[in-house]
């Protein structure tokens, strides 16, 4: 509750102290109300005046709603001496931020805390399964892969198996089969053999092969063996035998917070008050992406400049407001989904990047030579028809490598065809 008050704040804070650069830089530009994502552009458009009043009085409610949660950690203190010190904070903010999973602190707690408990003996023959669910690119993979890598969890289980639905068809689950029972044989030797088997539900997850899968694995597993399911399908929630986790995307002060800092890094903010509102836009016309945060992020500190950025938001409206009047939604909707979508070229604005297919591929594997951004952003001139490009690279575990299979396409041909269709 602290943290949310804090990212509000902030939020709250930058929104007005660099309003007054949004009349120069946004003059002539029209953005669509629906893709600002602005919790106040309805300012822009009351008298000086009222706008005043009301800006003030957000002001006053924000640092009234902080007042009285400084004064409750007052009593809370007390209590959180007596715990260990989780991690403490570094100096530059930027560098803990790139190297961890933001945001998800409690959610991680939760599947830590179903992890180590120990299960009672009479229930012991029931193997405890926990549902981790949310839509599309919320970071369920991430989460579960931050939790496996903790050292508590790896002494706890003597082997963690990530699996994906299609692994608990028929002709697999003989394989499986035998690979439990190997484990239960060396239990005494390790850990006392139990498991933790994660299960990546990429699509609709078949209910009949998992009852299978699971009704083997009790015949063959240790007590204390344990089962994670990831899918962004809330019907897997019944699957559960201890509730269920659920993720949803980041606050717009939360994703607001993590933007601006990872993106100024070890420079002052203060010291860039237009580049901060600048910023501020295009954060919020990501949509609160964080696969397009990260992308983004690398570009704007690589042209660390005003007029590339100037150029950048430029761009940015023009394109989110021809979606909107093409297909009625944000292009992150159907990407999220693993469904088709359409990405603009900066410097060649009456094309578009047309992204048929999305796969993730290790650090380990081999990965296309061009880069997306570079196609979006750059000069690079892409090879015709179809080709394979990397999205982004995930720089906390587990390390997943985006690429999009796409087409380059004339914007003209895309609305005769949509006419048409």
């Amino acid at each position: 509750m602290l943290r949310d008050a804090m990212y509000q704040a902030c939020y709250m804070h930058d929104t007005f102290m660099y309003q007054s650069h949004s009349e120069k830089d946004a003059k002539g530009q029209v953005v669509s109300h629906s893709f600002s994502l602005s919790k106040v552009n309805h300012l822009k458009v009351i008298d000086s005046s009222s706008r005043n009043t009301l800006i003030l009085k957000q002001l006053q409610d924000t640092l009234d709603n902080l007042n009285c949660m400084i004064l409750d950690m007052k009593e809370l203190d007390v209590f959180m001496t007596s715990y260990p010190r989780l991690y403490r904070q570094p100096y530059s903010m930027h560098l803990l931020l790139s190297n961890c999973m933001f945001g998800r602190q409690m959610e991680a707690e939760l599947v830590l805390s179903f992890l180590l408990h120990t299960q009672p003996h009479h229930g012991a023959e029931e193997l405890e399964v926990l549902p981790v669910v949310g839509p599309g690119k919320v970071g369920k993979s991430t989460l579960v892969a931050h939790v496996c890598n903790d050292e508590r969890v790896r002494g706890h289980f003597s082997e963690i198996m990530f699996l994906k639905d299609h692994d608990l068809k028929d002709e697999k689950l003989t394989f499986l089969v035998e690979r439990c029972m190997k484990k239960h044989r060396n239990s005494l030797l390790n850990k006392d053999g139990r498991m933790l088997v994660v299960v990546e539900a990429a699509g609709d997850m078949n209910i009949d092969e998992w009852k299978r899968f699971y009704a083997a694995s009790k015949r063959c597993m240790r007590s204390g063996s344990k089962f994670i399911i990831t899918s962004r399908f809330d019907k897997i929630t019944k699957l559960g035998t201890v509730g269920e986790v659920t993720l949803k995307y980041l606050s717009d002060e939360a994703y607001w917070y993590f933007f601006k800092t990872l993106t100024f890094g070890s420079t002052d903010p203060k010291m860039h008050p237009r580049l901060v509102y600048m910023a501020m836009e295009i954060a919020r016309m990501l949509n609160r992406c964080l696969l397009g945060a990260t992308a983004t992020i690398c570009m704007l500190r690589d042209n660390f400049d005003i007029p590339f950025w100037c150029k950048f938001l430029a761009f940015l409206r023009g394109f989110m407001k021809w979606h909107a009047s093409t297909f009625g939604d944000h292009p992150s909707d159907a990407l999220n989904q693993d469904k088709p979508g359409h990405l603009g070229r900066m410097f060649r604005t009456s094309e578009e990047i047309m992204v048929h297919h999305q796969y993730e591929r290790s650090s380990q594997e081999e990965i296309p030579k061009i880069a997306l951004q570079s196609v979006m952003y750059g000069s690079v001139k892409p090879p015709a028809g179809r080709f394979d490009a990397l999205a982004c690279r995930s720089p906390i575990p587990p390390y997943y490598n985006y690429i999009y299979t796409c087409e380059v396409r004339d914007m003209k041909t895309t609305c005769a065809k949509r006419k048409r269709s």
